[in-house]
């Protein structure tokens, strides 16, 4: 396979290394890309299913969506040598020597499908007089959902815009962006989940938050920051150093939802129990009345009949 010719001995070498991927990445890589989308599928059954986003925090959309952003472009920029070598080694090569843009990639796209769900399907005042009375309630407004979505969509705009320029214009700056976008991305995903948190906690409930995609993601993203460190090493931290990040928090918004989830579902039981107590209460006085009424039937004539009538007439 020819691999590319010139003065530039480093960029052969590596070009030349994709050539003999390590087949045990390979199939973990693979396994993570797969996995990446089953994971967040579950999320967005959950909302199209309760046709409602309930429960998200609309910040930690925003800090999700505008994290996975610069991850993505931070991702892209440092794989940019990996990119380049697929002219000049073969598909399959290229294919190996791409999932960690893979991986990014769709991560970033799964989470803007929330972003869109959580606009499309976003619960909606019925009643004008609700927010009048409501003022304490922790649920954000529509307004507060759709200025959401314009800023993530602004965001794309302007790192992809700056990521070009840097790239045609400065590219002896390029790796001090990647870096750049990289302490952004990690910084955006340690304080992603403090809103959700915060919500979930005022809530008491999951709401639209997917339990499922959260028991698969929390582990995985260990897993992934690994299959990262592995093939960026120490100098590839601002990539897989978010994934570490986000995992921890990650957790401890998984074991909150599950405390919730086990309450809800035991005072569901309790309710269940006292409906069902209470139904046999009343089944149980119907029959009373019933078998008064067969011992006295209304209406029937006794006569003259006292306490001192013998019992067997004359």
């Amino acid at each position: 396979m020819a691999l590319p010719s010139g003065n530039v001995p480093l960029a052969a070498k590596h070009c030349e290394d994709l050539t003999s991927p390590g087949y045990i990445n390979l199939t973990l890589s693979i396994l993570l890309l797969v996995g990446i989308l089953i994971s967040y599928l579950p999320q967005h059954y959950r909302i199209i299913s309760r046709r409602s986003s309930e429960g998200i925090s609309p910040y930690f959309v925003l800090l999700g969506t505008t994290s996975g952003t610069a991850a993505f472009a931070n991702m892209l920029i440092l794989s940019k040598g990996d990119l380049h070598c697929c002219r000049h080694i073969s598909g399959f090569e290229c294919f190996a020597g791409s999932l960690g843009v893979a991986q990014v990639g769709m991560q970033w796209t799964c989470f803007a499908v929330i972003l869109a769900l959580f606009v499309i399907f976003f619960p909606r005042e019925t009643d004008p007089s609700t927010r009048k009375t409501d003022r304490n309630s922790p649920s954000p407004s529509f307004r507060a959902a759709l200025g959401v979505a314009v800023t993530c969509v602004l965001h794309v705009i302007a790192t992809s815009a700056l990521s070009i320029y840097f790239l045609k214009a400065r590219s002896s700056s390029l790796i001090w962006w990647a870096d750049s976008l990289g302490i952004t991305a990690t910084v955006l995903a340690s304080i992603q989940y403090f809103p959700q948190l915060w919500t979930t906690f005022r809530l008491k409930h999951v709401g639209s938050l997917s339990i499922p995609m959260m028991l698969i993601q929390t582990p995985g993203s260990f897993v992934w920051a690994g299959s990262l460190f592995a093939r960026l090493g120490k100098e590839g931290w601002s990539a897989w150093g978010i994934y570490m990040v986000t995992g921890s928090l990650q957790g401890s918004l998984l074991a909150m939802a599950i405390h919730y989830e086990l309450e809800e579902r035991k005072q569901r039981k309790e309710r269940l129990d006292m409906h069902v107590n209470r139904n046999s209460v009343r089944l149980g006085e119907a029959g009373d009345e019933g078998h008064l009424e067969e011992t006295h039937p209304e209406g029937a004539d006794f006569g003259d009949a006292t306490e001192r009538t013998p019992l067997l007439g004359n």
